[in-house]
């Protein structure tokens, strides 16, 4: 016994059956009680639902299969076609057929749709869909042509009794059409990450095909179910459905982008309550389900398209994506899932020609969409190795299939046999598709030009800038304010990162002050923009800088500076540019105000301090980095890298030897070996980021002296340097920091990097 205790199928099955039997001893001292729909027993099966899909999708997980399957799996355990058999009674009991009880699981169910079709949309990568276009659409297309045709066709084929209203068979064949030709992204995604192929050739082309087959697919089903609510072809009906989703696309993907983040962002900054961009992303699922519905396509149009908006927010931050993830995965997915399950009755299938009919459906979905994603492949001139692995990648339907057969039934289109048929045909086609693939992205050899991209976007990953995603810039309008806009502006356009500026003069209680600092800040917000614009023309059309994707916003002065900046770490600002004036103080460090501002700021601070020969507006910038080695000035060079790519300007690195540390070194290779170590971090910066950048090897035993000596020698205007905070009530950065702070005729940014 306590052998058998201690294997997973054991404790797997006892975790089972608890629930069951607490759900009995509950209904029991229920059942006197019961009249209407029972409160209790909702509680009950939503817990039960949730338990046991979290308990069969982490076995499935233990085999390799996506945890969803497993949450299916479970309803159609405690559905008739296996707890029904079982014990019928208590089957019925625990999930009884009454319309009132059923409405309120199925209330949960209707919302899990939108939050899973919200949650999609989110992981929807448009950029890798959009950079991939021409093989992905061809792979897609035609993927989606030949199954649905065959399913269309079949549909028009299939014996009358298989539908439940004849006059709708034509609904009914574009529905199993639909069904047949989907991929689901999210298990293709799902599958190529956990290979480790997401970021190859191969990788990127099925999900980026997989992205095209979900939104197309949707947009397809959306105008079928006008369809079904007609019960038959209406041409008004079906021109208004069609014009309407192309207007509601065309709007969403324009105008609407931008409401969205403005929605986030204003809820983001000026809500104090807790989880308030949650509630935000809900009303604009919820908002843009509800336009779908009014122009006559299912809500799960408007949630899909919502989710995609929401995932390419500049703002949305890990935080708030997890929140998110958690809500759907923990809640809405098992009990999705699982009423799909108890819907589902395989029992069915005891019919020999439900059986085959059913046969020859899977046959049809697997051969179809492989065959039409492989032969796109080999038209596209894809090797015979990669066109089995994409045909192998896109033959899974998991939750989409599922969606579509349960939007059917609701209809009226298809009956429990047709559903059920649907099912299994998503649950079999998905089940077969993990280990399908990785038996085909096996047989991949790499090539060289993915071992390349491969190597630069492992280090992206790793970068010390990937973990910034926005930028509170704080200035005065001083000299020293203006050169950190125009920075902040070379990070808005090539980073990406969305800007808010403060205005950091003045007394917040002064309305009249307060309006002009409003003033100022609004003059900063046109330097940030003017400095990123030139950013976009001199990118000479490169696709990863858009002017579309710069976001600069105006932080009102509503309260003390430190309150302020307290604030703004907490609402996503991880990176402070602080261009104030006086930088240094009187008696020697840095000025009070600038530890103020450090201190308050719970991310990274950058002090930005101009200098005398600081060029102007659309004037090179010409930048030297001191390194040493270190972490810290290895980060510095790649916030210097930022800088010199996005101004496309010179850029060096110093690396200062110490002539004592040289002379104490038993062979000068020692001494060699110390900084070509430094170097190659500066290489792989240079690679990443496809800069040149000078490396310089200079010998002093005064580094602040040696780095002026060298900027005043080589005309280089602005120094980039990686500092750590020490301890104390006063801001400093060591003596190094602390002496160029005083002595330095060049314009200075100091980083912090630790």
């Amino acid at each position: 016994m306590p052998q058998i205790a201690k294997s997973w199928s054991f404790r797997l099955s006892l975790l089972l059956v608890l629930p069951l039997i607490l759900a009995s001893t509950a209904l029991a001292a229920n059942a006197p009680k019961a009249e209407g729909p029972s409160e209790a027993l909702f509680l009950i099966q939503v817990i039960i639902l949730v338990v046991v899909g979290r308990l069969l999708g982490e076995a499935m997980v233990r085999i390799g299969q996506p945890s969803i399957m497993g949450q299916i799996i479970g309803g159609i355990l405690l559905g008739p076609s296996v707890f029904g058999l079982i014990w019928p009674d208590m089957q019925l009991s625990l999930f009884p057929t009454d319309v009132a009880q059923k409405s309120m699981t199925n209330a949960v169910g209707q919302l899990g749709i939108l939050f899973l079709l919200l949650l999609a949309g989110m992981e929807t990568d448009l950029g890798l869909a959009i950079r991939l276009r021409r093989a992905a659409a061809g792979v897609s297309l035609t993927g989606i042509a030949i199954p649905f045709a065959l399913g269309f066709t079949l549909g028009e084929l299939i014996p009358a009794d298989y539908i439940p209203d004849p006059d709708k068979r034509l609904v009914t064949a574009l529905f199993l059409g639909t069904a047949l030709s989907i991929s689901s992204v999210k298990i293709v995604a799902s599958v190529v990450r956990e290979m480790d192929f997401m970021r190859r050739n191969i990788g990127q082309l099925i999900v980026a095909s997989a992205i095209i087959d979900d939104t197309v697919g949707w947009v397809i089903i959306a105008v079928t179910f006008s369809l079904a609510e007609k019960g038959a072809v209406d041409l008004p009906t079906l021109a208004r459905s069609v014009i309407g989703t192309l207007a509601f696309m065309a709007f969403s993907f324009t105008i609407g982008r931008r409401i969205v983040f403005e929605i986030i962002r204003w809820t983001n900054d000026r809500f104090k309550s807790d989880l308030p961009v949650l509630s935000a992303i809900i009303a604009i699922m919820g908002g843009m389900a509800i336009i779908t519905d009014l122009i006559g396509v299912h809500t799960v149009l408007g949630a899909f398209v919502a989710g995609i908006l929401v995932g390419e927010s500049p703002i949305l931050t890990r935080q708030i994506d997890m929140q998110l993830r958690a809500l759907t995965t923990a809640l809405f997915m098992p009990v999705f899932f699982g009423l799909t399950g108890l819907q589902t009755d395989l029992s069915v299938l005891s019919d020999m020609p439900t059986l085959i009919f059913a046969g020859v459906v899977i046959l049809i979905a697997s051969l179809g969409k492989f065959g039409g994603a492989f032969a796109a492949a080999k038209i596209g001139g894809y090797s015979r190795a990669e066109a089995l692995a994409l045909g192998c990648g896109m033959n899974a339907r998991g939750s989409t299939e599922v969606i579509v057969a349960t939007i059917g039934l609701s209809v009226g289109v298809l009956d429990e046999r047709l559903f059920s048929v649907i099912v299994a045909m998503a649950v079999i086609t998905t089940m077969a598709m993990p280990p399908t693939l990785r038996w085909a992205l096996k047989r991949l050899p790499m090539r060289e030009d993915e071992k390349s991209r491969l190597e630069r976007e492992k280090f992206e990953e790793t970068s010390y800038m990937s973990r910034f995603e926005r930028i509170l810039l704080a200035g005065d309008r001083s000299e020293s304010s203006d050169l950190a806009a125009r920075i902040a502006g070379h990070f808005a356009a090539l980073r990406k990162m969305p800007i808010s500026v403060l205005d950091v003069t003045g007394n917040p209680e002064d309305e009249e002050q307060v309006e002009k600092s409003d003033e100022r800040a609004a003059k900063m917000v046109e330097a940030v923009n003017r400095a990123a614009t030139r950013v976009v023309e001199n990118a000479e059309g490169e696709a990863d800088v858009k002017a579309a994707d710069i976001h600069v916003t105006v932080r009102s002065k509503e309260g003390k500076l430190i309150d302020l900046l307290g604030e703004d770490s907490e609402k996503g600002h991880d990176l402070l540019f602080a261009g104030v004036e006086p930088t240094a103080a009187r008696g020697g460090g840095f000025d009070k105000r600038l530890t103020e501002m450090s201190t308050a700021f719970a991310g990274t601070t950058a002090i930005i301090s101009s200098r005398g020969t600081m060029p102007k507006d659309g004037k090179a910038l010409k930048i030297l980095v001191p390194i040493s080695g270190t972490t810290r000035s290895t980060r510095a060079a790649e916030f210097a890298a930022v800088l010199a790519k996005a101004a496309n300007c010179e850029i060096a690195a110093l690396y200062i030897t110490e002539p004592q540390a040289a002379r104490s070194r038993p062979r000068l290779s020692d001494v060699t070996d110390v900084h070509r170590e430094a170097f190659k971090k500066i290489d792989e910066i240079a690679g990443f980021y496809e800069l040149e950048i000078e490396k310089i090897v200079q010998s002093s035993g005064s580094p602040e002296l040696s780095i002026l000596k060298r900027a005043r020698l080589k005309g280089f205007n602005l120094i980039v340097m990686g500092v750590s905070r020490r301890e104390g009530d006063r801001l400093s950065y060591g003596t190094i920091a602390d002496t160029l702070l005083e002595s330095s005729d060049r314009s200075i940014v100091f980083i912090e990097t630790e």
